[in-house]
């Protein structure tokens, strides 16, 4: 089901990439670099057949559809960005603000109010950002993270990738989609010392501060929202992709309450229903690795790493992080 970087399951066949940590196509054993257990998976009594595989092309195209069927994403009316002063590499981690203004001028927040996205920011305030402070989950937030599955599924985009991973034989069910979707994204793991005090979904979308920085933080409905209330400072982007529509891609310089994100990249613009399917896409089929995928006839990557450090269901891997990667 969950495709380990050091494994073969479900990668049989795939291309080489040298970005793997070990390899499962058809001259791994030539080459003696296959993963160890390439013969109890890929061998002719192996139980990983290569068509279970997600190919780079396949990735190039489902990303595409996913795409085409972002339904609730923003309008070009929908938003107004001012991304002002564009950083050069040696200007990223200096800390200067180089941008007087807001990033966001204008944003039509009767987005908000569609269920997908009302029920995405219901979640962001239920989440200690410092790490090392245990999680304390209640009932009602675990009624949100239900609330905010139930109405992702219903949209056409992430029905389009469960019917794609359900063909690759990674779920039987909806159900059993739904599920692993909750543990991935909302099981607590540690990055302190011990405490249950993080998830992928903290970390990717509500975002944490960890030994004085920010960490995470990759969404831009939080980020607008924070900007609003005066608590996230814009300083400056290092990278705005080529799209001349919404989703766009961003790389920023920002502070949150006085502590610095570096470059933290975000969509901007899409539904939270596109870029939690796109991470849990790239986090499924490529964990650890760079995801290549193409959106508007344009190529960008997504970075996934699972937590190492503990397990669910099984041996199954926890989210640590998932982002698009600006150049």
């Amino acid at each position: 089901l969950y495709t380990a970087p050091d494994s073969c399951e479900g990668r049989c066949g795939e291309p080489f990439s040298e970005e793997d940590e070990c390899h499962c196509h058809t001259g791994c054993e030539r080459d003696h670099n296959c993963c160890e257990d390439h013969e109890r998976h890929c061998g002719p009594d192996g139980f990983s057949s290569s068509r279970d595989s997600i190919t780079d092309q396949e990735l190039l195209e489902l990303s595409e559809q996913l795409y085409g069927v972002d339904h609730n994403k923003a309008r070009p009316s929908d938003i107004a960005i001012n991304p002002q002063h564009r950083a050069g590499p040696d200007e990223t981690g200096d800390k200067q603000d180089r941008s007087p203004q807001p990033l966001y001028k204008y944003v039509n927040e009767e987005l908000f109010s569609k269920p997908t996205y009302a029920s995405f920011i219901k979640l962001l305030d239920n989440y200690q950002r410092a790490t090392g402070r245990e999680e304390e989950v209640t009932a009602e937030e675990l009624r949100e993270q239900d609330r905010f599955l139930e109405e992702v599924m219903k949209t056409e985009l992430m029905k389009k990738l469960f019917t794609f991973l359900q063909g690759k034989n990674r779920y039987g069910s909806e159900q059993e989609f739904v599920q692993d979707l909750r543990e991935m994204w909302f099981g607590l793991y540690s990055r302190g010392d011990g405490e249950r005090d993080s998830s992928g979904f903290e970390h990717v979308f509500s975002g944490e501060v960890k030994k004085g920085k920010v960490s995470g933080f990759h969404n831009w409905i939080r980020f607008y929202l924070l900007e609003k209330q005066g608590v996230v400072n814009y300083f400056s982007h290092n990278f705005d992709g080529p799209w001349d529509t919404y989703p766009d891609v961003l790389g920023l310089q920002f502070s949150w309450d006085g502590f610095y994100k570096e470059v933290g990249s975000a969509f901007i613009g899409c539904s939270p229903e596109f870029e939690f399917g796109l991470y849990s896409l790239c986090f499924l089929a490529r964990p650890g690795r760079a995801c290549h995928l193409s959106l508007g006839g344009h190529h960008l990557s997504v970075q996934t790493y699972p937590w190492t450090k503990s397990t669910y269901g099984g041996g199954r891997r926890f989210i640590a992080t998932a982002y698009v990667m600006s150049p």
